[in-house]
């Protein structure tokens, strides 16, 4: 059973998930660099799970397949609020799934819609997650870090929170 912390923990990764939407998944390549991508992302599940939309035929599929441990970050700079997960990824080609995740935009990407047979869907297992939150208004942070200077306090950058699953 989940307990009210880790509830709070979740609650708060899907509000920064919704609001920033778009994320930067880093896996590793078989040479040990590691490769960020950007990522639309579907949905966040109870479970702690996210859904992506991929293509089977992509260099990154392949990697996953070897390589599935990965990190999903998502960032926005303009509300100083960020969001760092890491997990398992996989892939499923599971038509409920595909029809639950499926939106009219993802034909850009797969023109033969749900039918495209190179449409397949990446899920994360979602391990930790740590998140920075300051959703101050820009003079509050600003006076804040003025705040800082002066007294050499630390700034307090607002919410920060860690979720282990």
């Amino acid at each position: 059973m989940k307990t009210e912390e880790l509830n709070k923990g979740l609650n708060k990764v899907q509000e920064l998930i919704d609001s920033i939407e778009v994320a930067m998944i880093t896996s590793m390549e078989a040479n040990g660099d590691h490769r960020s991508r950007p990522m639309q992302t579907q949905k966040l599940d109870a479970d702690g799970c996210l859904w992506f939309l991929t293509t089977k035929t992509s260099h990154k599929t392949e990697t996953l397949k070897e390589f599935p441990q990965v990190n999903v970050s998502y960032a926005d700079k303009q509300n100083q609020s960020y969001l760092s997960l890491t997990g398992t990824a996989s892939l499923t080609d599971d038509p409920e799934i595909k029809k639950e995740l499926w939106n009219p935009i993802a034909k850009a990407w797969f023109p033969k819609g749900l039918e495209d047979p190179d449409l397949t869907i990446l899920k994360v297992q979602i391990k930790d997650a740590e998140y920075w939150d300051s959703s101050s208004s820009k003079m509050v942070q600003a006076f804040e870090i003025a705040k800082a200077l002066i007294t050499g306090d630390t700034y307090e950058e607002g919410e920060h929170g860690k979720v282990t699953l």
